[in-house]
């Protein structure tokens, strides 16, 4: 076990390393049918302040180990043959925190990225990032390292990694309503040619698949305005574990439950 430091405050906490390509033997594999594997899984990583508190921890470090629970996950995604992964890494409505574990999830958002961007793109991950960016309270540096992950990892797709920053489900709604009325105002459209195809086309990610499968940690058994629109037939997974303690073997053991289930759709 390694140790991380945070450079604003000179905090340091421990950090548990990703899993790594090494380490699929040991992910339970044989569990699954590779044929029903999800196209796309989400991600509601919750649990960090909680985890932290337990320890006797400040809750940015909670954060903080949080990130190897994510790449971890990647790695399971990445051998499992998920196509999608999608994590939820700051609501619209986590403006309301303490200034400083704002502060806090700007900073690591960007350092994340710097560590972690050119190792992932070499694995054929693609960065994807699902939210209302351009809003002033986020750092332009910041802005700018995502705009450069989205550049760089553009031509990648063994695994398309979206991170929802400053994301909300009721305002991504919001918001391709707005372009979809904007574009028949302006007679680019007709209203009757306004169906969910053409809101899913409007939507923060075009293109993006529907999850097939959302968890969330911590026990917490509610969606949080997270792909609202998208998740609508998901499967839904809850899980007592803390979201730092999340991992590639645990992404396992939730696809092997999904597979588990009968996917009807409304139909009999």
């Amino acid at each position: 076990m390694n140790a991380q430091v945070n450079e604003q405050s000179n905090e340091v906490y421990p950090a548990r390393e990703a899993a790594g390509p090494a380490d699929v033997a040991g992910l339970g594999l044989s569990r699954l049918d590779p044929d029903r594997v999800p196209g796309h899984v989400g991600l509601i990583m919750d649990g960090n302040g909680r985890w932290a508190r337990e320890r006797g921890l400040p809750r940015t470090a909670g954060h903080a180990a949080g990130e190897a629970a994510l790449f971890d996950c990647v790695e399971g995604a990445l051998a499992a043959g998920v196509g999608w992964l999608s994590a939820y890494a700051f609501s619209t409505e986590n403006w309301s925190r303490e200034p400083g574990e704002v502060e806090f999830l700007m900073w690591f958002n960007e350092d994340l990225l710097l560590r972690r961007r050119d190792a992932l793109s070499e694995r054929g991950v693609r960065f994807h990032f699902a939210g209302h960016l351009d809003d002033p309270r986020i750092p332009e540096r910041n802005r700018a390292h995502m705009a450069e992950a989205e550049r760089v990892t553009a031509g990648n797709d063994r695994l398309h990694l979206v991170l929802a920053f400053n994301y909300g489900g009721r305002d991504e709604i919001v918001r391709a309503a707005r372009a979809l009325a904007a574009a028949v105002g302006s007679g680019e459209r007709a209203a009757s040619d306004i169906d969910e195809r053409a809101m899913s086309g409007a939507m923060f990610v075009p293109g993006m698949p529907d999850p097939d499968l959302i968890v969330r940690t911590s026990g917490e058994m509610r969606m949080s305005n997270f792909w609202l629109w998208s998740g609508a037939y998901a499967e839904l997974i809850f899980t007592e574990t803390r979201w730092p303690d999340f991992g590639a073997r645990s992404l396992i053991d939730c696809l092997v439950e999904y597979q588990r289930r009968g996917r009807r759709f409304g139909g009999a």
